[in-house]
C-alpha cells in the first residue's frame, strides 16, 4: 500500500475525473499535502477515509495496493467471518486482506471487524486446535497472516486528529500473543487516538518506564496468558502505582478471570474491543473539525515530487 498518491492515481482508483479530485482537494473535501514543488499529494489513509465516509465505490483497488476484487466481497459480518475463517485456516492472505478492507470500505468500524470477524475466527480456530482438528502450524500461520493484515490496515487509517491524546499498551511477560494488543492499537487509532502497541511478552519494569517516559492518557494491558498469577499481580500493582491518576488503565484478555480481577485496580475491564472503544470515547473524542497532524515528512514529499504530477 503506497504512503501517498497523486490526484491522477486517486482519480483512477475512484473512477472520478482528475479535475474533480483536484477541486475536492482545493475545497477541503479531501485533505491534501503539498510537495516542495507545490504539487498535491493525498495520503492513502485519507483516500480510504473519504471512501468509508462517502460510500463512494472503488473503481481500481490495485492503485491503493489492494486486491483487484476488493469491494466485490461480502459486506455482512456473518458472511465475512465465514470467509475469514477459511482464509486463515489455509493461510490465504489475499482473501484476508480483501475481507477486512471490504468491511472497512462498507463503513464498519475497526472494533467491530476485530470483534466479530477476526477474534471470532480465532476463537473457532482455537477450538479446532484444542479438539485436534487443526495442526498447530496452521494456527500460528493464521496469526502471522492476521498481524500482517492489521499492519496494513494501520497504514490505511487516516492520520490521527490534532491534539489527540496518547495511548500505549502491551501484553505482559509470559504472554506471547501479539494479535490482541495489535487489535487494541487499531481500534484506538480508528477513534483518532495516537495509539502505540509496545508488543508482547514485556516485563512490568519496562512498562513502568514507558509510562514514566511518555505519560499516556490511556494504558492498556492485554492478558491472554498468565505465566505466574502471583508475579503478575505484584507487577501489575506496581504499574498502577506508577500510572497514578494521570493515566487511565484498561485491561482485558481471557486470562483475567473474575478471581484475578477482584485483586486488581483499573479504570476499565473490557471483554470486547467495542467496550474499549466506548471507554476511550468517554475519555476523549475528536471534534468533527479536528485537523490531521500526521502528514508525511517533507523529505518524503520531495521524493514523491519527482514524478511531476500536480
Amino acid at each position: 500500500m503506497p504512503r501517498q498518491l497523486t490526484p491522477k492515481q486517486v482519480a483512477r482508483a475512484t473512477g472520478v475525473s482528475e479535475s474533480s479530485i483536484k477541486r475536492w482537494c482545493d475545497d477541503g473535501r479531501i485533505a491534501t499535502v503539498r510537495t516542495a514543488g507545490g504539487h498535491r499529494r493525498i495520503l492513502t489513509g485519507t483516500v480510504l477515509e473519504f471512501l468509508r465516509e462517502s460510500g463512494h465505490p472503488l473503481s481500481d483497488p490495485t492503485v491503493l495496493g489492494l486486491p483487484a476484487t476488493t469491494g466485490k466481497g461480502p459486506r455482512t459480518l456473518e458472511k465475512a467471518q465465514g470467509q475469514m475463517l477459511e482464509a486463515l485456516k489455509t493461510g490465504d492472505e489475499v482473501v484476508c486482506r480483501q475481507v477486512v478492507f471490504d468491511l472497512l470500505l462498507s463503513g464498519h468500524r475497526v472494533s467491530v471487524i476485530c470483534d466479530e470477524v477476526i477474534a471470532e475466527s480465532f476463537h473457532q480456530i482455537g477450538d479446532a486446535w484444542d479438539c485436534g482438528e487443526l495442526q498447530v502450524y496452521r494456527e500460528r500461520r493464521a496469526c502471522e497472516v492476521a498481524v500482517r493484515v492489521l499492519h496494513e490496515v494501520r497504514r490505511g487509517l487516516a492520520a490521527r486528529a490534532s491534539g489527540a491524546p496518547l495511548a500505549m499498551g502491551a501484553a505482559p511477560s509470559g504472554d506471547y500473543y501479539t494479535l490482541p494488543t495489535a487489535m487494541v492499537e487499531l481500534t484506538l487509532r480508528d477513534r483518532g487516538w495516537g495509539a502505540v502497541s509496545l508488543g508482547s511478552n514485556l516485563p512490568f519494569d519496562t512498562l513502568r518506564a514507558a509510562i514514566v517516559d511518555h505519560r499516556p492518557r490511556l494504558f492498556w494491558l492485554s492478558v491472554s496468558h498468565l505465566a505466574c498469577e502471583a508475579s503478575f499481580l505484584e507487577g501489575y500493582a506496581s504499574l498502577v502505582e506508577t500510572a497514578g491518576a494521570a493515566t487511565a488503565i484498561a485491561v482485558g484478555g481471557r486470562a483475567l478471570t473474575e478471581d484475578v480481577r477482584r485483586r486488581m485496580t483499573f479504570a476499565a475491564h473490557c471483554d470486547t474491543l467495542s467496550q474499549l472503544e466506548s471507554f476511550a470515547a468517554a475519555l476523549w473524542t475528536p471534534t468533527s473539525s479536528a485537523a490531521k497532524d500526521d502528514a508525511p515528512a517533507e523529505q518524503s514529499a520531495e521524493m514523491a515530487d519527482a514524478d511531476g504530477e500536480s
